[in-house]
């Protein structure tokens, strides 16, 4: 009897430990599938970084409110089609200017 209770004993100990090493094999890959996906995916940098955040959202839409205005009041108020269009273009290359000038809270 006791060596029928010691070879099943034997028995379960031996599939105990395949489990173990399935187990062991299981979360070495998953390690490691997780640190390739880590080092392969592109970290985000937190802060200010680009040109878009410099801004909270509530600047950046009166920005394009304000450019999107002064286009339409040059549309209508200036007769001539290419004068339109150069002065639309002249607005367009100073808007950044006018932006850090209006809006830079560096000082």
């Amino acid at each position: 009897m006791s060596k029928e209770r010691a070879r099943r004993r034997a028995v379960r100990e031996a599939e105990a430990a395949r489990a173990r090493a399935t187990r062991e094999r299981r979360r070495t890959r998953r390690a490691r599938r997780r640190a390739l996906v880590r080092r392969l995916t592109p970290t985000w940098r937190r802060g200010r970084t680009g040109r878009l955040p410099r801004h909270s959202r509530g600047e950046r839409a009166a920005i394009v409110l304000l450019t999107l205005a002064a286009i339409a009041l040059i549309w209508v108020f200036v007769p001539d089609v290419a004068l339109r269009i150069g002065l639309i273009a002249l607005l367009l290359l100073v808007l950044p200017a006018i932006v850090v000038i209006a809006l830079d809270r560096r000082t």
